[in-house]
């Protein structure tokens, strides 16, 4: 019995002084399957599967608003073989819920970007405002008359459009919906003037002619939408927005795992077939160090903490 306890106890010490990886890494993806936050995941998953030679597991553990999923991780063992990969929507529940299951700054840590995309501004295509500044023009002087249409209270889409109104000196009316892509429906029947949503989301009603893009975020016009100028050429440089995806873990993650995993998603983003899978859905592949990641998450749940502040935004 004893000899049985100390042969268990020393296979758990091997495994646990093997290199990182030695079995399955899973991969939590905090949404339903068919994000672009779940692609990516994906296509990272099988660079590293390829490339550190033990499998990469997604699983899509949606719910309360992405923290559901993100709480797995949280509470997982801190050993690298339980992984997060996430959007902006962590900044944004940092900032929107006085109450989380897990801290979002104690309990994860984040290991690198693999994606970011640009935001786009679009109006319904009946407005008479042709450009930004003929939006602001028109809506300055009929307050609450524009609408816009997001994902849900607290979403990306309604704090970015409180942003850039709030920015603009606009007051609009926020019509919230279950999910962006209801949101894009009644902005093509005309049922509500604007939407901002991220350019790989957007691309495709733009150029089918459905929707207008006024203006796109980011030092450059994005090559699927050429014609659509970005906020500074039209007029308002200081609104700057993107949705970003990346990898997070554990808190507590030996340092030489996490070096590991970072320097492994680096060279998955570089891989022609993800810059071709990311670009077609409108985003780029790009990494980062976890001080740079950690420090952008940080930045942006201020800027998120004191857009609610201000517009008074509470959970749904």
């Amino acid at each position: 019995m004893v000899l049985l306890g100390l042969t268990s106890a020393l296979a758990l010490t091997a495994q646990a002084q093997a290199p990182w990886p030695n079995k399955a890494v899973r991969i939590i993806v905090p949404f339903a399957a068919g994000s672009f936050t779940d692609t990516a995941a994906r296509a990272i998953a099988q660079e590293l599967s390829s490339e550190l030679g033990q499998p990469f597991v997604v699983e899509s553990r949606g719910g309360a608003g992405s923290t559901l999923g993100t709480d797995i991780v949280a509470k997982a063992a801190p050993d690298g073989y339980t992984l997060l990969v996430t959007d902006n929507s962590f900044a944004i529940s940092a900032a929107l819920y006085d109450k989380l299951p897990y801290d979002p700054v104690k309990d994860i840590v984040k290991v690198s970007t693999v994606a970011e995309s640009p935001a786009v501004l679009m109006v319904r295509q009946e407005l008479p405002a042709k450009n930004l500044k003929e939006l602001v023009d028109f809506a300055i002087p009929q307050p609450k008359k524009l609408t816009y249409g997001s994902g849900g209270q607290g979403s990306s889409a309604h704090l970015g459009m409180e942003l850039f109104y709030s920015g603009a000196q606009v007051e609009a009316t926020h019509v919230p919906y279950k999910g962006i892509a209801a949101a894009f429906i009644d902005l093509i029947a005309g049922h509500i003037d604007t939407v901002i949503a991220s350019a790989g989301s957007s691309a495709g009603h733009i150029r089918g002619g459905k929707v207008r893009g006024l203006a796109v975020t980011g030092k450059a016009r994005h090559p699927l939408l050429p014609a659509v100028p970005t906020f500074a050429e039209a007029g308002f440089p200081d609104f700057t927005m993107s949705y970003w995806f990346g990898v997070m873990a554990p808190a507590g993650v030996p340092a030489p795992v996490l070096s590991r995993l970072q320097q492994g998603v680096a060279r998955a983003v570089q891989q022609p077939k993800v810059i071709d899978a990311f670009t077609a859905a409108g985003a780029r592949a790009v990494a980062s160090t976890p001080a740079e990641f950690a420090k952008r998450v940080d930045d942006e749940t201020r800027v998120w903490k004191g857009v609610i502040t201000r517009a008074g935004v509470k959970p749904e």
